[in-house]
């Protein structure tokens, strides 16, 4: 069951997501992978024998958008990086919906289970970072560390001017308004293009009703036992870049924070993969 309810929007969208998914490793594997909630699309490279790395992308820019880090990464970790159930891209959702965050423990469970991956670092930027936090606080056990890169609603709200910026893409997301907010959030920056043709693209195909994130509280950040990093983008203006470091520090046992100097909410992962994948690959060992 296709997320797209137009055809000649699905078509242009799916030449965007291949002609990114062509700036993936060669070697690159694409598998589907059952779950309660539909059919998953995992795309997968590095060694098999690496460490592996789950790494899970922002509402609506598919897992290609990992093609840089997963570049830089892929001589030593077993990169994977799904399409979330239910968002634009590949993966197919079935009648069951994603409702709630159990639906995403749920999920993400059972795409580490086809996996065979008892137990792996997990990484997330902007919301998939919500969830990869989320999941990491329900189930320490099968997270070994865990990588958050610029993390929506996790230490810091959502700052007033992004959120008004934000607001008429979320009355109707069309590429006109998505550009606008991109151009301001990034401060111009230039952006990948074949990366930003297929965010463009996926306006159409994004969740209708995503699983509204929430900030944990101080207490329940303070029971997660598994080391992180947290990277936060030095011209951010999703979030308070300052405070996203400092609540991180005063509440996780065990963090790494680092600044990414140039790099804003949007230009992560694909514009600054260079030192996202230094500090991944320092934090993982």
């Amino acid at each position: 069951m296709s997320v797209f309810t137009d055809s000649r929007q699905e078509t242009a969208f799916q030449a965007a997501y291949d002609a990114v998914l062509a700036q993936w490793p060669a070697a690159t594997e694409a598998l589907d992978v059952p779950t309660p909630y539909g059919s998953t699309r995992v795309h997968r490279c590095g060694p098999p024998d690496g460490k592996p790395l789950v790494l899970l992308h922002g509402g609506g820019a598919t897992s290609t958008a990992w093609f840089a880090v997963a570049s830089a990464l892929a001589d030593r970790y077993r990169v994977h990086a799904p399409d979330l159930v239910g968002d634009a891209g590949r993966s197919l959702p079935s009648g069951r919906g994603v409702r709630r965050p159990d639906d995403l423990l749920t999920w993400l469970d059972a795409v580490l289970d086809e996996l065979g991956l008892d137990r792996t670092a997990l990484g997330g930027h902007s919301y998939g970072g919500w969830i990869a936090l989320t999941y990491a606080l329900a189930r320490p056990d099968r997270v070994e560390r865990l990588a958050l890169l610029e993390p929506s609603s996790c230490f810091a709200p959502m700052a007033p001017a992004y959120l008004l910026r934000g607001l008429p893409v979320l009355l109707r997301n069309t590429p006109g308004r998505l550009r606008a907010l991109y151009d301001w959030e990034t401060g111009g920056r230039a952006l990948d293009p074949a990366w930003l043709r297929l965010q463009l693209a996926s306006t159409g195909g994004r969740w209708k009703n995503p699983v509204l994130p929430r900030r944990p509280k101080a207490s329940r950040l303070a029971t997660l036992g598994v080391p992180t990093l947290v990277v936060a983008g030095g011209r951010s203006r999703s979030q308070d870049p300052d405070r996203v470091r400092r609540v991180a520090q005063e509440t996780l046992p065990d963090v790494t924070t680092v600044t990414a100097p140039e790099a804003s909410h949007h230009t992560v992962p694909t514009e600054d993969a260079d030192r996202l994948a230094a500090a991944i690959r320092a934090h993982l060992g």
